[in-house]
């Protein structure tokens, strides 16, 4: 064994040492769960699909309506250079999508149909369809109550809704007091599920295809890791505009790449379709025995769905607040579509491929990125590659967006200032040296276990400003409706 692997084994067994207690009983807090028709549903699956539901309801399945103008939003058709913010909607919506398609695309989806069945798929597509409304209401308030600096930059999030939002309804003190924990959350979110997480996943698929433990790359995880810690910093170091630069010129290329490969493996066993979609279909109302059944298929899917496109965790609302526009609600309509491109097309085009190869009904669901490598291998034994590619862009993807929330986080608590910015941003970078070079499992559960807290105060906050969400939308579609709003070539 050389010497960087030595040292990488030797600070993964302290880190575990020191570490795993705390993280083993933060996950046991946060993903609490209850027994139900022979499986178990953790309370923050729970907790988000029904935040998905109650505004779905409430604003009379906006979502559903909101795309035609959504499409038009992200086309630029309604752009005014004017207005405050530093990006234009498709480029907030590309940052978001960065931060939500990554390895729960792959993995976990993988991950979803060995545990409850083809039929888990069915599901997972209603929970992203509800996670649509969630984020187009987080999105529509980070907006509004963003903070707009004389120099044009903006910050935004829930911890600024929270505040201000809450503040303007008389209950500042609960407001502060929700703020401060979800950027604590989100932090730790960052640093670790954004950060750690993808960059050691990513080297551990790039070690697989070259290798495994043969790999050229066994134990260099820490030279990859820096590589990738470069490819970060030069990025970041501009900030958002930066981000949104390569981020809406990446996320189209990922997508187009991934789903490409999936409906290679689709088209070259289109025989087997059919049978996949009723699989699907039967699997998601067919009470079976045990796990496979129709609850645990339920929840399953949600959970998958939940933890993949992070409605109601108001990651999202982070990047969106930076838009550019003086209409909060028209960046709540684009914020729709983030779901969708998530859950109902990536993640579907991923549970297709694995059903219609049947590889996850003879394989372990342990490695849910192996399993999906493998069915990519039924087609062409070099297409792993392929995958490994894809694998590499979801997580340097998904690290510049989280890289941006961390930040803003950072600097609600400690104040604006060159300091704190480059400050975090160095102690970003090595965390993604840190991650690639070990396992770190517990830091890994912990930090994953922070995203998925980051849910509590900013539903509590969702539901305390709804009002405030439906005022706004309706007074959208009034201006529309008027002429108020009109798009570019029309204006006078």
């Amino acid at each position: 064994m050389s010497s960087a692997a030595v040292l990488a084994q030797g600070i993964d067994e302290r880190v575990n040492e020191a570490f795993t207690p705390v993280s083993d009983r933060v996950q046991e807090v946060i993903f609490f769960a209850v027994p139900v028709g022979g499986t178990d549903l953790p309370l923050i699956v729970l907790w988000l699909i029904t935040a998905g539901v109650f505004f779905t309801i409430y604003l009379k399945g906006f979502q559903f309506t909101a795309w035609r103008q959504a499409l038009q939003l992200v086309r630029g058709r309604f752009n005014d250079p004017r207005d405050a913010g530093e990006v234009t909607h498709f480029q907030a919506l590309a940052t978001a999508v960065s931060g939500t398609v990554g390895l729960g695309n792959i993995a976990g989806v993988a991950v979803a149909i060995t545990l409850g069945g083809p039929g888990a798929t069915l599901w997972m597509i209603v929970a992203g369809l509800l996670g649509m409304c969630t984020k187009g209401v987080e999105c529509t308030l980070g907006v509004k109550h963003r903070r707009e600096f004389p120099d044009g930059h903006v910050s935004g999030g829930p911890m600024y809704y929270l505040s201000r939002g809450l503040a303007e309804q008389g209950r500042g003190g609960l407001g502060k007091v929700l703020a401060v924990l979800f950027c604590l959350f989100t932090v730790g979110g960052a640093l670790g599920g954004g950060n750690m997480f993808q960059s050691n996943q990513a080297y551990t698929q790039l070690r697989n295809v070259t290798g495994g433990a043969d790999s050229p790359l066994e134990g260099f995880g820490w030279l990859f890791g820096l590589g990738m810690a470069v490819l970060v910093g030069v990025v970041i170091i501009g900030g958002i505009r930066n981000i949104a630069r390569v981020t809406d010129k990446l996320v189209p290329f990922m997508a187009v790449l991934y789903i490409t490969a999936c409906l290679v493996v689709i088209i070259a066993n289109a025989g087997a379709v059919p049978a996949a979609l009723g699989a699907i279909l039967t699997g998601a109302f067919t009470a079976q025995a045990g796990v496979g059944g129709l609850v645990g298929a339920l929840i399953v899917g949600f959970q998958r769905a939940a933890f993949s496109n992070e409605a109601g965790v108001g990651s999202a609302a982070i990047a969106h607040s930076a838009v550019k526009t003086k209409h909060p609600a028209s960046e709540g309509h684009v914020a729709t579509l983030e779901p969708f491109i998530d859950t109902v097309v990536i993640c579907t085009m991923t549970a297709l491929t694995i059903v219609i190869t049947g590889v996850y009904d003879t394989e372990d669901a342990s490695d849910g990125v192996a399993l999906t490598s493998d069915a990519f291998a039924t087609v062409l034994p070099w297409f792993p590659l392929v995958l490994a590619l894809a694998v590499f862009l979801f997580a340097y993807s998904t690290m510049l967006a989280w890289s941006y929330y961390g930040l803003k986080a950072v600097t609600y608590l400690l104040g604006e200032s060159m300091l704190v910015d480059r400050g975090y941003k160095l102690v970003f970078c090595l965390f993604v040296v840190i991650g690639a070079s070990a396992s770190l499992d517990p830091i890994i559960g912990f930090s994953d276990s922070m995203i998925f807290a980051m849910s509590l105060p900013n539903i509590i906050g969702l539901y305390l400003m709804a009002r405030v969400v439906k005022g706004e939308i309706g007074g959208y579609h009034r201006a529309l409706a008027s002429g108020e709003i009109a798009p570019v070539e029309q204006r006078v």
